[in-house]
C-alpha cells in the first residue's frame, strides 16, 4: 500500500493561515494528524480541536472518479445540502485550490458507529437512507442524468473499456464483460422514472456508521452523490457486489423485502410496486457495475503510479473477475 501524502505536508496544511482561520485553531496550537483510513481516491485522518476538543477528520481527495475538476469542492456541496437530515457528516471547510497540498482537501465532523451488519441493521440502514432521499435538492448542482439508469450503463461501458482495450487483459474477461454489457443494455427500460432525490451510489457496509436504534446511525463517503431514484440507492445497497465487498453477506428475498418495507413505511409518497420494479432493475445494473469497476481497477492497479494500493480491494477485484463468479452472476441476474 503506498501513501501520497507526507507528514510535512500535512503539517504544511495544518498550519496555514486561511486552514486555522476557517476552522478558528490558534495560531499557536498543535495539531496531529492520524491516518482513520483510506479508500480508492481518497486519504482520511483524524484530529481534534484544541479549543472545542471535537474530533475533525481531514479528507484528502487524489482523484475523481466523476471526471470532475473540483471533486472535492463537489462532496462538500453535497453535504451541505443534506447536513439537514442529520444522517451525514457536518462538512465544515473545503480547499480544492491544490495550493496548500497536491491533493483537494475537506474537513467534517467525527461520526461515531460501527460499519453496518446486514443481518442485525437492515432495518436501521433503510430508515437512515429514507430520511436522506427526503431532503431537499432544488438548489444543488448535483449532476441529474437524464436517464439514471441509462447513464449506469454508459458508465459500465466507459469501465469496462478501461479493461477490453488493455492488451494484459484476459480474453475470457472480455468475452464476459461484452456479454453482460450486451445483455444489460437489451433488458434495460426506464419507462416510468420515480421522483428525483440525492442518492449516495456508493452503499457498501463500511459506509454507514451504526449506534442502534434511533436516529444516530450515519451514512458517509459522499464521493460521488447524483441526483437520481431513489431505487438506484436500494437497490446497491441490496445487490450481492455490494454485500460482498467488505463481508462475505447474500441477503435472502426476505432480508430485502424486509428492507424495503422498512423504507417505505418511511416514504408513504412513493408508489411501492413501481420501488420495488425499479430496485430490482438498478440492482441488476449494480452487479454490472460492480464487476465492470473491478475490471477498469485492475487496469489501473497495473500502474506502478498510482497513488493509493488496497490489498484488501486488490484481492476482491480478482474475486469480482474470476470466471465462477461471473458465471453465478450471469445465472443469477442477467440469464
Amino acid at each position: 500500500m503506498t501513501m501520497s501524502v507526507t507528514t510535512e505536508e500535512l503539517r504544511r496544511c495544518a498550519a496555514s493561515e486561511r486552514f486555522r482561520a476557517a476552522l478558528d485553531i490558534p495560531k499557536e496550537a498543535e495539531l496531529e494528524f492520524t491516518l482513520l483510513g483510506q479508500g480508492e481516491y481518497n486519504i482520511n485522518y483524524v484530529f481534534t480541536h484544541p479549543v472545542t476538543g471535537k474530533r475533525l477528520v481531514l479528507r484528502l481527495n487524489t482523484g475523481s472518479q466523476m471526471h470532475l475538476a473540483d471533486q472535492i469542492g463537489y462532496e462538500y456541496r453535497a453535504l451541505r445540502l443534506l447536513e439537514g437530515s442529520g444522517r451525514t457528516p457536518r462538512a465544515y471547510y473545503v480547499d480544492g485550490s491544490r495550493e496548500l497540498i497536491d491533493e483537494g482537501l475537506l474537513v467534517m465532523e467525527f461520526l461515531p458507529g460501527r460499519p453496518l451488519d446486514y443481518d442485525a441493521d437492515l432495518e436501521l440502514a433503510a430508515e437512515c437512507l429514507a430520511d436522506i432521499h427526503k431532503m431537499p435538492w432544488q438548489a444543488s448542482d448535483l449532476i441529474c442524468p437524464d436517464d439514471p439508469l441509462e447513464a449506469m450503463l454508459d458508465e459500465c461501458r466507459q469501465m469496462a473499456g478501461a479493461y477490453l482495450h488493455a492488451p494484459q487483459g484476459e480474453r475470457r474477461v472480455k468475452a464476459a464483460l461484452e456479454r453482460f454489457l450486451d445483455r444489460a443494455a437489451r433488458r434495460m427500460r426506464s419507462d416510468v422514472l420515480m421522483p428525483r432525490c440525492i442518492i449516495n451510489t456508493e452503499l457498501n457496509s463500511g459506509n454507514f456508521l451504526i449506534n442502534g436504534p434511533g436516529p444516530g446511525n450515519y451514512l458517509i463517503d459522499w464521493e460521488k452523490p447524483i441526483l437520481g431514484e431513489a431505487a438506484q440507492d436500494l437497490g446497491h445497497f441490496l445487490a450481492p457486489t455490494t454485500t460482498l465487498w467488505k463481508t462475505d453477506v447474500l441477503l435472502s428475498a426476505e432480508q430485502k423485502e424486509r428492507f424495503l418495507g422498512r423504507y417505505l413505511s418511511r416514504r408513504p409518497d412513493l408508489a411501492p410496486e413501481l420501488l420495488r420494479r425499479r430496485t430490482a432493475e438498478y440492482e441488476t445494473m449494480t452487479c454490472l457495475r460492480g464487476i465492470s469497476w473491478c475490471a477498469m481497477a485492475w487496469v489501473e492497479y497495473q500502474s506502478p503510479d498510482r497513488p493509493i494500493k488496497n490489498e484488501e480491494t486488490c484481492r476482491k477485484i480478482l474475486t469480482y473477475l474470476d470466471a465462477g463468479f461471473l458465471d453465478w452472476l450471469w445465472d443469477g441476474y442477467f440469464a
